[in-house]
């Protein structure tokens, strides 16, 4: 007897300045449930801005497979887009991660913030038609139906998550009414980018039901005394969780500070709109680090020192919408540079 199983291949688009999430369902027959079983597929790349009409085939290829906790019988195929000639395409941030930087010696953590969006009033939940809500303040970490607005989709988002096999870390609500905020632990900058891809693409998914869109923009209300939307990328490896030594931390910092535009680079489109100084962010023309401090460009957890200088840095300019696999690839270089 034959079994029948879903497969939903997940990719991103070719889209400027910010990609989106696409996928599509193959049915698979006597399927064996690992990501070799999964073969290499196509797609019409003149319908998402990767190709032309008039050769427009381009290849899927999966990366990562997660339990699809909302379908029976049925997994999630994390994919990266290749040309015919299995070249990585254009629009590929995973392949921006050479091969000899991808290994668990790098650990991150990322802090994907982001707005549940109503597309009718194209305000977040909690906001009134052509208003605002009382000043930020209230709502960040908050209870109640005052101040915390789309929680139910937030509670599913996490139980999908931690069903399909994603170390995702917690969930809190932010600072301003219907932001909200989860964490993502993994070790390897491509499996780091694949997780958090695969929680965006669940994200969507869970805004469906309730006809919440999720806003990845940085500064979705405008100029504006709300805060915008980061994805903080917390980060360390084995030098770093061992060395037990500030000059060591201190060199890591200030090349950061030698690389400010490959970073700010990939960090994410219309970032310069959330990096103004303001709202916890150092600006975007400067560079800064500082202990516990959240209006630097990289934050020295106070536990990193209270551990004897060992531990990870937290740097907070990568905007909600950048592409984790570029941010990792980024900071990947720069500290390897760095201890050089």
């Amino acid at each position: 007897m034959t079994t029948k199983t879903k497969l939903e291949y997940i990719w991103l688009d070719g889209y400027k300045p910010t990609q989106s999430l696409r996928s599509k369902t193959r049915i698979a027959t006597d399927f064996g449930g690992t990501l070799e079983d999964c073969p290499v597929w196509c797609f019409d790349g003149s319908s998402t801005q990767q190709a032309d009409g008039g050769s427009s085939d381009l290849l899927l290829k999966p990366v990562a497979i997660f339990s699809d906790p909302d379908r029976k019988d049925a997994f999630l195929v994390m994919t990266e887009v290749l040309n015919p000639d299995s070249t990585p395409h254009v629009s590929n941030g995973r392949a921006t991660i050479d091969a000899g930087e991808d290994d668990e010696d790098f650990w991150f953590g990322f802090e994907q913030e982001y707005f549940l969006w109503d597309p009718q009033s194209n305000l977040p939940p909690g906001f009134p038609p052509g208003g605002f809500p009382p000043p930020q303040g209230p709502y960040y970490c908050s209870v109640g139906a005052k101040n915390s607005y789309g929680r139910q989709v937030v509670e599913e988002h996490l139980d999908a998550c931690l069903e399909a096999g994603i170390n995702v870390e917690g969930i809190n609500a932010e600072v301003a009414a219907g932001q909200w905020e989860f964490q993502v632990f993994a070790k390897g900058a491509k499996r780091a980018g694949d997780e958090v891809w695969v929680a965006r693409y669940l994200l969507e998914r869970a805004g469906e039901e309730y006809g919440l869109a999720i806003n990845w923009h940085p500064k979705p209300l405008g100029p504006t005394d709300w805060n915008g939307s980061g994805m903080h990328a917390n980060f360390s490896n084995e030098v770093m969780r061992t060395c037990g030594d500030q000059a060591t931390f201190t060199r890591i910092c200030e090349g950061f500070g030698t690389q400010i535009p490959r970073h700010i680079t990939v960090y994410g489109a219309h970032n310069e709109q959330r990096l103004t100084g303001l709202h916890e962010t150092q600006r975007i023309d400067q560079f800064s680090y500082g202990v516990s401090d959240r209006g630097a460009s990289i934050r020295i957890p106070v536990g990193t020192i209270e551990d004897g200088w060992k531990g990870r840095l937290e740097d907070r300019r990568p905007a909600s919408n950048a592409d984790p696999y570029k941010v990792a690839a980024a900071i990947v270089k720069t500290v390897k540079a760095a201890l050089a």
